[in-house]
C-alpha cells in the first residue's frame, strides 16, 4: 500500500447549530482531542500525503492550533451548502492533479479507524474504482441502504425512495468514499442537482460509476465508526465509545485497570506494561506512565511522566511538566507542578510542589509548599538529594537547598541551605509555667 499515494478530503462544513456553541461542531474534543484532529490522525496512519478540509464560511481558520504529525493540511472554503458532492468539490484544487487513491471522510465522524481506511485503500489496489464504507444498523430507519449483488454495489437507495423489500436491508450507508483518483473528478463533474433540495450529493457518484461500467464495492465496519455528532448528547455517545475502546486496549496491552468504567484516558495517554490504575482516575493530554507505576484511586494527571515503579495518589494531582522518578512516591492530596521529582524521592502528603527540582531519595515532609509565584513571576527551588525537608515548611523561591540537608519542620526558608546543613526558620519556643490558671483567673 505504501507504494500508492493518498489524499484525504475531509468535509467539516456543517454548522452544528444544534451543539448551541460558538465553537466549530468539529472542533469539540473527544478525549481531549477535536473530533477533526482524530480523522485527521486516522487519515495520517494510513499515510495520506495530503489532507483537504472543507469548511464553511467563517471558519477558514478551523486548522490553527491543531498541530498534526501527519500530512500537511490545507482548508478549502465552501461557500455555499449545496451538498456533499458540491463540498468536495470546493477542494478541487487539491485533488485535480489526482493521487492513486481519494478517500472523502467527515469531520463529525472521530471513532472512523486506520483499519478500516486501510481496508478501503486495498480495494482500490486490488483494481475497485470506487469503495462505499457501510455498516449493519441495529435499527436502519432514516438511512441510505445499500443495494448490492455478488460483491458489487449496485446503488445507495435513499430510505424516502427504497421500496417495501429494499427497506429490510440493514447494510447501510456510512457516508465515507473512496476512488481511484483518476475517476473522481469525472463522477463529481456529472453529479446533478435534480432533487427536492436542489443539493448535489455524493452517493450519486455509484450510481454513474455503475453506469460506466466501473466497479464498486462496499466494505463494512462496525456501527460505531461511522457515528455522527450533531448534538451534545451525541458527543458524550462518542466518547463513551472512544473511551471503551481505549480501556480495552490498555488491558489488553498489560495494564490492569480496577474499575475501567470509572478510568479516563486522552488521546494520546501511554500506559506501560504491568501499570496499575485504581478507580476513577482522569487523564488529560500529554501524559505517560511507564511500566510497574501505580495510580491510586482519585488522581487527575495532565501533561505528566511518570517513570519505572513510581506511585501517586490517592487524591493526587499532577499538572503540566510533573516529571514523576523511577521509585517515587507522590501521596494523597497533593500537587505537583512543572517539576521533577527524582528517583525514590517522597511527597507523601499535602504538599505542594511547583517549579522546582527535587533530588533523588529527598522526603517533602507533609504541608510542605514552594512558594513559586511573587505576584508576578515564577521562581524555581532547587532541592538536592538525600535530603529531608520537614514537615508544614514554606519554601520561598528562588532557593536552593543543597543534599544531606535538614529543614526543620514549620520553617519558612528564603535563604539557601548549603550541603549538609540543618536549616531552623522559626521563632523560638518559649513555655510560661502557670500560664494558662493565670489567664483564665483574670476572665
Amino acid at each position: 500500500m505504501a507504494a500508492r499515494s493518498c489524499q484525504v478530503v475531509i468535509l467539516a462544513a456543517g454548522e452544528g447549530t444544534r451543539m448551541k456553541s460558538a465553537l466549530p461542531k468539529v472542533l469539540h474534543p473527544v478525549a481531549g482531542l477535536p473530533m477533526l484532529g482524530h480523522v485527521m490522525k486516522a487519515a495520517a496512519a494510513v499515510e495520506a500525503e495530503r489532507i483537504a478540509v472543507v469548511v464553511g464560511p467563517g471558519n477558514e481558520g478551523i486548522l490553527a492550533g491543531m498541530a498534526s504529525a501527519g500530512p500537511v493540511a490545507e482548508t478549502y472554503l465552501q461557500s455555499d451548502r449545496l451538498g456533499t458532492a458540491h463540498a468536495v468539490l470546493a477542494a478541487r484544487a487539491a485533488f485535480e492533479a489526482p493521487e492513486d487513491d481519494v478517500i472523502v471522510l467527515y469531520g463529525d465522524t472521530p471513532l472512523i479507524t486506520p483499519t478500516t481506511l486501510a481496508a478501503m485503500r486495498e480495494m482500490l489496489a486490488d483494481g475497485v474504482d470506487l469503495v462505499v464504507l457501510g455498516f449493519l444498523a441495529s435499527n436502519p430507519a432514516g438511512y441510505g441502504r445499500l443495494i448490492t449483488q455478488d460483491g458489487a454495489l449496485l446503488d445507495i437507495r435513499e430510505e424516502r425512495d427504497a421500496s417495501a423489500e429494499e427497506r429490510q436491508i440493514t447494510l447501510c450507508n456510512g457516508g465515507v468514499m473512496a476512488f481511484r483518483g483518476d475517476r473522481l473528478l469525472p463522477l463529481l463533474d456529472r453529479i446533478g442537482n435534480d432533487n427536492a433540495k436542489g443539493e448535489y450529493y455524493l452517493t450519486d457518484a455509484v450510481r454513474l460509476a455503475v453506469a460506466d461500467g466501473l466497479t464498486t464495492t462496499v466494505v463494512e465496519a462496525h456501527e460505531d465508526e461511522v457515528r455522527g455528532v450533531n448534538t451534545r448528547a451525541e458527543l458524550a455517545a462518542v466518547e463513551a465509545v472512544w473511551q471503551a475502546r481505549r480501556r480495552r486496549a490498555v488491558m489488553d496491552e498489560g495494564a490492569t485497570l480496577v474499575a475501567p468504567e470509572t478510568v479516563f484516558f486522552a488521546h494520546d495517554t501511554v500506559l506501560g506494561t504491568d501499570v496499575v490504575v485504581e478507580p476513577n482516575v482522569i487523564f488529560g493530554p500529554g501524559v505517560s506512565v511507564a511500566d510497574r507505576a501505580v495510580i491510586h484511586a482519585f488522581c487527575h494527571l495532565e501533561g505528566a511522566r511518570l517513570e519505572a515503579g513510581a506511585t501517586i495518589g490517592p487524591f493526587a494531582r499532577l499538572r503540566p511538566g510533573a516529571a514523576i522518578g523511577e521509585g517515587a512516591k507522590v501521596g494523597n492530596f497533593c500537587e505537583v507542578k512543572n517539576a521533577d521529582i527524582g528517583d525514590g524521592a517522597k511527597v507523601n502528603h499535602l504538599s505542594y510542589i511547583g517549579d522546582a527540582t527535587v533530588g533523588d531519595g529527598t522526603n517533602i515532609g507533609a504541608g510542605t509548599i514552594t512558594c513559586n509565584y511573587d505576584g508576578q513571576a515564577k521562581h524555581r527551588t532547587e532541592i538536592g538529594a538525600h535530603s529531608f525537608i520537614g514537615s508544614n515548611s514554606a519554601l520561598v523561591a528562588p532557593v536552593a537547598i543543597g543534599s544531606d540537608s535538614y529543614v526543620a519542620s514549620g520553617s519558612v526558608i528564603t535563604d539557601d541551605v548549603e550541603d549538609g546543613a540543618l536549616a531552623v526558620a522559626r521563632g523560638r519556643q518559649v513555655n510560661k509555667p502557670g500560664w494558662v490558671e493565670r489567664f483564665r483567673s483574670r476572665r
